[in-house]
């Protein structure tokens, strides 16, 4: 509770959710059942922040989907520039060279480009792996602390 800045689980805000189920696969499995134990709506918790993760991934995706559409295009439109410059019949060489060279760094910088957001589109799934995988985690736990104890109570009725 002290690393989320919280003084109780019951009121875990939406925006600790998700370094909360970070935290989790991390804790030790009996920390982390007598904290479920106080958490009385742990299972909807896991689902939201699944949810919550999903919504932020597919917002991140489309928001860079667009950027990378504008950016090509843009690219694209200096090369229809620079081969409309091309054309022309009065260039030197060395202008022709220059031109070409410039056709060249723009495919350099398009190939850049697209090495840039597969980088950037492996960190993003990465890290919705990770607190995904730790929100399903943490359900886990859950699920098997709350199948622990519904075990342990059957077998203290049984010996009582």
């Amino acid at each position: 509770m002290k690393q989320l800045d919280i003084e109780s689980w019951r009121n875990l805000s939406k925006d600790k959710m998700l370094r909360f189920a970070a935290l989790m696969p991390d804790m030790d499995t009996e920390v982390a059942l007598k904290i479920i134990e106080q958490f009385p709506a742990f299972k909807e918790f896991a689902l939201d922040t699944v949810k919550e993760i999903e919504k932020a991934h597919k917002s991140t995706l489309k928001s860079n989907d667009k950027s990378q559409k504008q950016a090509y295009k843009a690219f694209e439109d200096i090369r229809e520039i620079l081969k409309g410059e091309l054309d022309k019949d009065d260039l030197t060489w060395d202008q022709r060279k220059f031109i070409i060279e410039l056709i060249q760094e723009n495919g350099k910088q398009v190939s850049q480009k697209d090495s840039e957001n597969k980088e950037f589109l492996n960190t993003v799934l990465g890290k919705v792996a990770v607190f995904g995988g730790g929100a399903i985690a943490a359900g886990v736990v859950f699920l098997g602390g709350k199948i622990m104890l519904e075990q342990d109570d059957g077998i203290n009725r049984i010996g009582a």
